[in-house]
């Protein structure tokens, strides 16, 4: 399956292969070039990530991880994944800001969790297929391993004329899906539950600030975006 995405990481390769679970990587290095090798581990090795992305406020994150006694044994974004799950499990992903898709595997709890970001940037796709959950971030790396699930959607094939695009969390495959923007998954014993963590603000909300307020906010967010 990695084999199908080395363009999408040339520099890296790494896997996490335990009884029926594993986690593959294509790593493109951007932060902590030498260290981030994927997958990462927590202290004792019950919780172990794979990440595709880019984590804008890992900076403040680690400072406060660390300050609750997190050891980081690298530099790298990936790993505030694996220490904001153990402090608030599936609900970390409410806190990162970035684009990403996560897989996250809890030993202890034997449960598989996928997240995507807020806006969709990064691609997920899955498939459940005789009793075992496939994912990757095309699809291809799923057909590597069943080929079979080629059976185009016709529907599907009309979205895409007639949006330009297939929303999600449509494919052209009927078997294959993709994990909708803002939304996570949890999978155990053979189960897949999916819920929305994030959605856009609907307008009046937010408490009204003044014209300098929003300024000052804007050029905070654009500084962390970029």
């Amino acid at each position: 399956m990695c084999r199908t995405i080395v363009h999408r990481g040339p520099d890296d390769e790494g896997v996490y292969a335990q009884g029926p679970v594993g986690l593959g990587m294509r790593r493109l290095s951007i932060i902590d070039l030498a260290g981030g090798k994927q997958p990462i581990h927590n202290e004792d090795r019950t919780i172990w990530v794979v990440f595709n992305g880019e984590i804008y406020n890992f900076p403040e994150l680690r400072r406060e991880l660390e300050g609750r006694g997190h050891q980081f044994y690298t530099h790298s974004d990936t790993e505030v994944i694996v220490h904001l799950y153990e402090e608030m499990g599936a609900d970390c992903v409410k806190k990162l800001r970035g684009m990403f898709a996560i897989a996250l595997y809890d030993t202890k709890r034997d449960v598989l969790l996928l997240a995507r970001d807020r806006l969709g940037k990064k691609p997920l796709h899955y498939a459940l297929y005789q009793d075992r959950l496939l994912f990757g971030s095309e699809i291809k790396t799923i057909l590597a391993v069943h080929p079979e699930l080629a059976e185009i959607d016709s529907e599907g094939l009309l979205q895409y004329f007639y949006f330009g695009y297939i929303p999600d969390p449509h494919t052209a495959f009927p078997s294959i899906r993709k994990l909708p923007a803002g939304h996570l998954m949890e999978f155990r014993n053979g189960e897949i539950k999916i819920r929305q963590y994030w959605n856009l603000p609907e307008y009046g909300t937010h408490p009204a600030i003044s014209e300098q307020e929003c300024l000052e906010e804007l050029e905070k967010r654009l500084q962390e975006a970029v």
